[in-house]
This record gives C-alpha cells, structure tokens and sequence, in this order.
C-alpha cells in the first residue's frame, strides 16, 4: 500500500475521533447547560465521591474530599462539622471539575441522590440537634442488644445496625435517648439536610430494621415486639414515629429546598427545585453500580470493609449471625455478608514499603506501587507458605470479637518473601468474607449466577479479583462501567427515577440504559488457588486465639 494512502487514512481516523470526541464534549456541555444530568454523591469511609452523569449514564464530571474516622472515647465517628464541610467541599470540586472540562458553571441538575454507609447511629431533638457523636457501622460495642433483639424477633440484628445501637443506648439508660425524636442514617441526614425530608431508600432502611418484604416497609410485628420490650423505659415517643419514612426505588423523595441549595453550593449558583430520588446505603448503590440487583445475581464491595451482596430467590430458613438479611433498592431478599476489616492493614504495609522507598530516595508513585507489590502476589505459593495474618483494626461480628488487633507472625520454616508476605495480606483481607459466604454457598446451597466486583482491591488488574474467585469458588466480574463505584450507582438510581418509563422496573432500566454494552472481564477461579485459599483459611480459624489474646494483652 502506498505511502500516501496510508497516511490518508491516519488522516482520515484522526478527523472521526476528534469529530466523535467534539461531538461527545459539546452533547455534554449542552447536558449540563440544560440540566439533563444526575449526580451521585455518597460518603464512604476514605471520600466522600460526587458522580454527574448524562443522560446516557455517563459520568462526565466527578469531585471528591478525603477524610477519615476517628476513635474518640471507645467511639467510632466522623464529626458532624467534617460531614458538612466535606459535602460541600465535595461539591465544589465537582463544580470545579465541570467549569475546567466545559467552562460551564453548574446551575440546575436533573435529579439528585445521597448514599453513604450503612448502618449506625445518628439521633436528633425536636430542635434538629445531634445528640451524641455519630456512632458509626464500625463500632462493635452493641453485643447485648443484638443478641437480645435477634433471640426476641428471631432475626439476624448485627451488631451495627440502627436499632441495635438504639436498644444498646436505651440498655445502658443514656440520659439522650429521652429527648429522641428522630433517628437515620447518615444518607437520611444528608438528605433530610438538602430536603427536609425524614425518608430513606428500602434498601438503606432494612439497615437500621427489619422490613417486610411484602408491605416494602418495616415490619410491623417486630415493631411491636421492639415497643414492647422498651415499654418499661418510660419514654414519650414510640419506636414507629421516630424512624424515617421508607421508600424504593423510583419514587420522588422531595426536591432540593432553598435552604438545601444555599447550603450545599457556597457559590449560590444552584437552583433548588431538583428533584431527589430516596437515599440509599453503600450496600445498594454497589448493587446497582455492578447490575446485581435482579434474583441470583451478586456482587462484593472491597475496600475499608468488605461485604457480598447475593439477591435470594427465598429467604433463609436458619437466622447466622454471619448473615444479614437487607434488601434490594427494590424490596427483594439480599443476603449480605459484611465484614468491618478488608484494606486498612493492606494499606498500611503499602505505605510502609512506600517510606522504605522515600529513605532510599527512590520516587515511586502510589498507584504504581500497590501495583507492583499486588503483583508480586501472583507468583506466591497457594497457601501463603506459612504465613498467617488478621487485619482487624476494630471488631468483627462474624469472628466474635468487640475489638481488633492487626497481626502478622509465621511459623519457623515459613517462606518469608515478598511474594507470600503480600499474597497474605491479600488473603487476610478476603478470609472473614470467606468463612461468612461459605455458610450461604455450601451451607444454604444458595444459588448465584454471577458475582460482580468493585472497590479498592480491584484496581490492581487481576489480582483482587483473581482472590477473590478463590475464596467464593465462583467467577468473579469486574465491570468497566463500576470504575466510578457507589456514586456512580446513585447517580443512576436518580437518573431511574426521573426517566423511567412507566411500569418499568429498575433491573430492565439498568438493562437498556445503563449496561448494555458493558459486560466486564470475568475470571474464573483457579484450581490451585482455591485449594490454597481453603488450606489458609482452616489455619486461620486454628489460629484465631491468638487475635483475641492480642486483644486481651494489648490495650488500646
């Protein structure tokens, strides 16, 4: 072919890109000028994420604002001053990032959608006030009630849900919880916040108490179980009237007040009037962020805490204190396995080998750091060599322990390199999901036709996920669409609600609107690796006195 030719056709497919990508920018530009957008914006444990997605569900601007919890008097918390500044602040580079792509200025969104963690405790006065610092999921500090309330409802109440932390409080005769007259979440707080609506998502309120599949509300015989045991206490309001609102996807969840608008734009540019979709916990946006929200599909959320999410065709018959039974953003049965520890002790190690590097005046950047030491994991013997890690930087209700104490050790003829260090690592961070999923998958024999990935882990290629098919024993997916993670998946929970079509459910909207080019890469497990992982973990259950002795030696 001669010279001219191909250099014409060079020419030629540079002009269609620039021409596709011109296109792109300017159906973008015109998409925030009009407002045919929705953001997603949900606080997780490390950063708090703003996704503005157009009308295709394509992210096209995101912002961000890192923070971390604190440990205050025995208290997991984030303070109620950081959770405001960091939402505006997360909104502001949001808006910094859509002036710098398009040189616009973010005046009207289509529809808005709050996430964050699951779980916890966050109660207020009648005159809006915190009462107590926002006890968060992380907290293990709720065992009597949660054993009390699951014998009384003979339901699976976690140690870290809403109604745990509220019995626990009312156990221990806390002077506040008198003056109670609302408790939510920290979604419900943000939305209530921006709308001055007290609702939250189903799927987000099956984290603070049990719901009725059927009515999609909470159920209202354990509601009156719960009254009757706190009967004694006195209190003036009941437990019905102190909960949010619930409900599912879809539905309108209020519109963006005056106040709302003023206080989440420091520029007061935003105009209020944005319609908003019922908030939601991390749990489901992951769900909708990797299409697993339809029956027999899963998914595993793996970054500060790691959690499997599998949608049930029934119920479990037997209550495990290893498995949560929540729900879709839709109402149906999800099985949730969680655990508080996954990528805090792995990032940690990260940042050790990272200062061994800066003493050695060696410049590595992160991402290529945890890339390479992911890697090396991939050459390690199957079972760890001898290795044995716990990566609990706080308690574990699966492992029954209040408290964590991060341990390494190996036995004498262990094979102590690099490659067997990070694949224990790795491991450890998978192993307390793996004894809890063990039960649903070999126990219950419940049934999954894909299981989805997103977080931390898996932005190494091939290393995460590869584990991780080893501890499930099931091929594991990671979607290109789930790079934006949770906020991403809350931005298209509000998108459903302002453009469905009517009677269309939420799985065939993600279907045809969201996912439909978008299959992902799928890693089946490997043979070698399962059997290792299952070696790794029999050690690490034989193993485990010496966490809790850690526990009990070791003081805080």
């Amino acid at each position: 072919m001669p010279a001219h030719t191909i250099a014409n056709g060079l020419v030629k497919a540079d002009i269609r890109r620039l021409w596709k990508g011109m296109v792109i920018f300017m159906g973008n530009k015109e998409a925030i000028q009009n407002g045919k957008t929705s953001l997603g914006i949900e606080f997780g444990s490390t950063r708090i994420k703003a996704v503005l997605n157009n009308e295709e569900n394509i992210p096209i601007a995101v912002g961000s604002y890192e923070w971390e919890n604190q440990l205050e008097n025995g208290i997991w918390t984030y303070h109620l001053e950081e959770i405001e500044n960091g939402l505006r602040a997360c909104y502001q580079s949001l808006c910094e990032d859509v002036k710098n792509q398009y040189d616009e200025e973010l005046t009207v969104i289509g529809s808005i959608g709050i996430s964050a963690m699951m779980h916890g405790y966050m109660v207020f006065d009648k005159d809006k006030t915190l009462l107590v610092p926002f006890r968060t999921w992380r907290n293990a500090i709720t065992e009597e009630a949660a054993q009390k309330l699951t014998e009384q409802l003979h339901f699976n109440i976690p140690q870290r849900w809403s109604i745990a932390h509220l019995y626990q409080a009312i156990l221990n005769r806390e002077e506040h919880v008198k003056d109670i007259a609302f408790i939510t979440t920290l979604a419900g707080y943000i939305h209530w916040r921006l709308t001055g609506k007290k609702v939250l998502g189903i799927g987000d309120a099956s984290g603070m108490f049990p719901i009725d599949n059927k009515t999609k509300q909470y159920d209202e015989a354990m509601l009156q179980k719960v009254a009757d045991l706190i009967k004694e206490y006195g209190y003036s309001w009941q437990i019905k009237d102190i909960f949010p609102q619930v409900l599912v996807a879809g539905e309108q969840a209020g519109t963006l007040t005056q106040e709302g608008a003023a206080f989440l734009d420091a520029s007061k540019k935003l105009q209020s009037g944005i319609p908003f979709c019922p908030p939601e916990g991390d749990a489901q946006t992951g769900m909708v962020a990797t299409n697993s929200v339809a029956v027999r599909t899963g998914n595993v959320s793996a970054g500060t805490s790691v959690f499997a999410m599998v949608v049930l065709e029934n119920a479990l018959d037997e209550v495990y204190p290893e498995i949560d039974m929540v729900v879709t953003p839709t109402g149906n049965h999800v099985a949730m396995v969680h655990c508080n520890n996954c990528t805090s002790d792995l990032n940690s190690w990260v940042s050790l080998f990272g200062e061994c590097l800066e003493l050695c005046n060696a410049k590595v950047d992160k991402n290529t750091l945890f890339e390479v030491l992911f890697k090396s994991a991939l050459s390690a013997e199957a079972d760890c060599g001898g290795l044995m890690s716990y990566n609990y930087l706080s308690g574990e209700n699966i492992m029954n322990v209040n408290e964590g104490r991060p341990l390494l050790f190996r036995s004498p003829k262990a094979d102590l390199k690099l490659s067997n260090f990070m694949r224990t690592l790795l491991y450890s961070s998978l192993s307390t999901l793996k004894i809890g999923t063990d039960i649903l998958f070999k126990k219950e024999g419940a049934k999954v036709d894909k299981i989805c990935a997103h977080g931390g882990l898996f932005k190494t290629q091939g290393v995460g996920q590869r584990f991780l098919a080893a501890a499930l024993n099931v091929p594991i997916t990671v979607l290109d669409n789930a790079g934006e993670g949770g906020a991403w998946g809350m931005a298209v929970l509000a998108s459903y609600m302002q453009n469905k079509k009517e009677n269309e459910c939420l799985e065939a909207y993600m279907d045809d609107n969201v996912f439909q080019k978008d299959n992902g890469k799928t890693m089946a497990p490997d043979k070698n690796d399962v059997e290792g992982f299952d070696k790794f973990v029999e050690q690490y259950k034989k193993c485990f006195a010496v966490e809790t002795m850690a526990i009990q030696l070791m003081s805080e």
